[in-house]
């Protein structure tokens, strides 16, 4: 192993050790976020591609914030620091009702308004990627003198990982402390609900898109909230974080032995499920527990779930556990009973 590939393991587990011991105090030692860490008065951002740092400064709360991702907007809320939120990629699928009216749309990764960026000037654009090549506006962006970062809390696997970076928007908004706080309590609440042991549920998990089915693998964050609330997703390839493709025909053979069926994509109904795909006919749908996670969405079609979810997993875990263990579900945060 080469020395730089060494430092770049070194420097990764950093931050899962200070998290485990710091501020949520579990004792899972994946939990803490892998893809940042806090100084006294910095961010720092961590590549999750080539393990490079993009360290910003926190002497100065930010004070006006464009979000190229709706999640940044749910981190945020949990800290009442929404305000600081100016403009958003998408803004129809905001949530939040305070930041639909008051902030502008600022476009997309494809076509950006860059007019209307700079019209707000904001202190930081926040964006994230899918890939280690950078999104190209962002380079135009910082030549226009505008100061752009990636958060990509979207690849954390873990719940609490990506719940924890309502402690780097803490940061950012002069809130670090609040942050501290709002974050230690999701972690307690989250760990006091954990079904640590005790048969599984299991789980099928989606609907195809197009001919393809995806199931997310075992190492990925949708897979650790199920089995977290003591459910079991079938298909999911141990170790892998990215989800992996399988047919309809084979998503058939798992239905057989599923006990729940969670995230049937558009579907709010048995009816909807039964419309969506004509083998869902001899999918045994009448014993199994069928739930969707669209409970909460934005005038927009924008889905809570994502957004103000994604900073508190404890209302995730504390849904799924009352939906596996057949507790009464009809006033469940983000999940929905297919009738």
């Amino acid at each position: 192993m080469s020395l730089r590939r060494l430092l770049f393991l070194l420097l990764l587990t950093l931050p899962l050790i200070s998290c485990r011991r710091g501020i949520g105090g579990w004792e899972d030692p994946g939990a803490g976020a892998r893809w940042f860490s806090l100084d006294s008065n910095a961010v720092v951002l961590i590549s999750p591609f080539d393990g490079s740092r993009d360290t910003i400064p926190t002497d100065r709360p930010v004070r006006s914030l464009v979000c190229m991702s709706t999640s940044y907007v749910g981190y945020l809320s949990a800290i009442g620091a929404e305000d600081a939120v100016t403009g958003v990629s998408g803004l129809s699928y905001v949530s939040n009702p305070s930041v639909r009216e008051r902030a502008v749309e600022v476009g997309y990764d494809a076509a950006p308004d860059y007019e209307g960026i700079l019209s707000l000037h904001p202190d930081l654009v926040l964006a994230y990627t899918v890939s280690d090549a950078e999104p190209r506006f962002l380079g135009v962006l910082r030549s226009l003198g505008v100061r752009v970062a990636l958060v990509n809390d979207h690849l954390e696997s873990h719940p609490l990982a990506r719940a924890e970076y309502i402690r780097l928007f803490g940061a950012l908004t002069g809130r670090r402390s609040m942050a501290d706080s709002v974050y230690a309590a999701v972690c307690e609440a989250y760990e006091n609900q954990r079904v640590a042991g005790g048969p599984r549920k299991k789980v099928l998990v989606n609907i195809p898109y197009g001919d393809q089915w995806f199931i997310p693998g075992g190492g990925n964050y949708m897979t650790r909230l199920i089995g977290d609330a003591g459910g079991l997703v079938l298909g999911a390839q141990p170790g892998e974080s990215e989800s992996s493709v399988i047919s309809v025909e084979k998503a058939y053979s798992l239905a057989q032995e599923a006990d729940a069926w969670l995230h049937p994509g558009w579907c709010k109904s048995r009816a909807d499920l039964l419309s969506a795909h004509p083998l869902f006919s001899g999918f045994p749908i009448d014993r199994m527990l069928i739930y969707n996670n669209n409970r909460r969405q934005a005038p927009g079609g924008g889905n809570d779930f994502w957004e103000s979810g994604a900073a508190r997993p404890d209302l995730l875990l504390k849904d799924l556990v009352r939906v596996f263990r057949g507790e009464d579900t009809d006033s469940l945060t983000y999940y929905l009973k297919l009738e």
